[in-house]
Formats: C-alpha cells, structure tokens, sequence
C-alpha cells in the first residue's frame, strides 16, 4: 500500500500530523516509517548555506525499526535530505554494511536503520534496545499491520523514559456515532462504514501484507491502566472511498515518571 500510494496517504495525514510531530524530541524511535516522508514535519533549523536541516538541538538521535527492506532506499534518502547522520544495523540487516551513506559531521544527529519489529517481547533487537529508553515513540499507519499488537504496545512502553511520550496517528475501525472522541464527522454514516470496514478486512489484509483495516488501536491504547495519561482525538473524512475506509486517530500517551 505505501509503495503505490506512500505520498497521497502522507499528504492526507500531515495535516493532522504536523502539529503533533513537531513536539517530538530527544532520543525518538520511529516504528514502520516506511520512506519517512513525515521526518519534515519535525522540528528544523536553518544552516549557514540557507538549508533546512533537522534541529539537532531538539532532536538528539533517531532510531527507525522497519520490517520491509523495501523501503531502506527511499527511507535513506529522506533521513540525509532532512540532515540526519545515517546509518544501517548491521546486526539486524548485514547488507548494511555495504550501503554507502552521505558523508556528514557529528553535528548531523544520527539516524539508523534498524530490521525488525517490536510484536516479540523475547525478540527486539538488540540495536533497539542498546539505545533504550527513548523520550519519544512514534508510529504512524503501522500498528494496523503488527501481527500483535498488544505485545507491541507493551514494548513501546518499556521502552520509554519514565515521563516520555508515545505519539500516534493510525486509521482505525470507525467509532460509533456520537463517540465523544470523534471531532470531525464530516457526514460520514459510522455504521455503515463500520461494517464495510469489517466486510473487506479479510481481502484488505492479503492486498496490504497483513493491515487490518478495522482494528481499534486508539481504544486499545486509551484502555491500557499503565499509562499516566491518554489524549487522543479521531477524525472522519470523506474525501473519497479510501478515505471514508480509513478514519485517523491521533494523539498521545504519557508515560508515568514511576
């Protein structure tokens, strides 16, 4: 799905992901960020030459840990465009090793490209977790394809600094009519979208390596007790068929500081 439509879904989201994206800060992981389209929207400064590069004072490292090799090539790209330091695990992904990287200075933060995922607790990699704990996690449009997600969610939080912040944006399973969470409805008939949701998620899933297209990940987040606090908002559009399928939630989960 993202290699054929990676830049209209993007641009769809950003609108809702901009304002959310340029509070993360310190040590971030990313989870599936597919090419990272999104890495613009992060806080920038402006170098010497007029460029715009990634703040280095904001953000201190970034860690993406993608499944899809597929993407590593564009994904590369969009880190060294933004002015991140990239680099490739080698551990996870040994092709790594003869990837040739923009050169830069250590004053570029350092970006690296981690192969994995976190749906194993018995199972991250150790690249991830040698730079735990993060101050930010992200995910963007990529818990609809972990293979479980609880055990994800989990990890994500053991992960996290005591006070550090899980950020989200996922299409999900549209909410019922007159959900309290729901901040635009633009027309949109909930139930029968719902069942439409439920009636493809079968085909959806073999088409787009496992998505599923009516999964609660906002609910799923909102009713975990280990959170300090949950805020998250969920909008539906009906700018076209794909749209009125694919309702956003987006927000954030506090992680307490004990």
């Amino acid at each position: 799905m993202w290699a054929i439509e990676g830049d209209r879904v993007s641009n769809r989201l950003d609108i809702y992901r901009k304002p959310i994206w340029s509070k993360i800060s310190g040590k971030v992981l990313e989870l599936g960020p597919g090419y990272a389209q999104s890495l613009q929207l992060l806080q920038h400064t402006t170098l010497k030459d007029g460029s715009e590069a990634v703040d280095p004072a904001v953000i201190k490292s970034y860690t993406v840990i993608e499944p899809n090799t597929f993407f590593y090539g564009g994904l590369q790209k969009n880190a060294e465009t933004n002015g991140f330091r990239v680099s490739y695990d080698t551990l996870s992904y040994p092709e790594g090793a003869s990837i040739t990287t923009m050169a830069s200075g250590d004053e570029n933060p350092p970006f690296m490209i981690v192969k994995g995922s976190l749906d194993d607790p018995n199972n991250i990699p150790q690249a991830v977790l040698d730079e735990a704990p993060y101050d930010s996690i992200v995910t963007s449009f990529s818990l609809c394809t972990a293979k479980d997600l609880e055990a994800s969610l989990a990890n994500i939080f053991k992960l996290l600094r005591p006070g550090g912040t899980f950020y989200f944006i996922e299409h999900v399973r549209h909410p019922a009519h007159g959900d309290p969470m729901v901040v635009e409805d633009n027309g949109v008939n909930a139930y029968v979208w719902s069942k439409i949701q439920d009636l493809l998620n079968p085909l959806w899933k073999i088409f787009t390596h496992g998505c599923y297209l009516n999964r609660r990940t906002n609910e799923t987040i909102a009713n975990m007790s280990c959170w300090k606090s949950v805020d998250y908002k969920t909008v539906r559009t009906n700018m076209d068929i794909e749209a009125k399928l694919l309702p956003l939630s987006f927000g954030k989960a506090i992680k307490p500081l004990n």
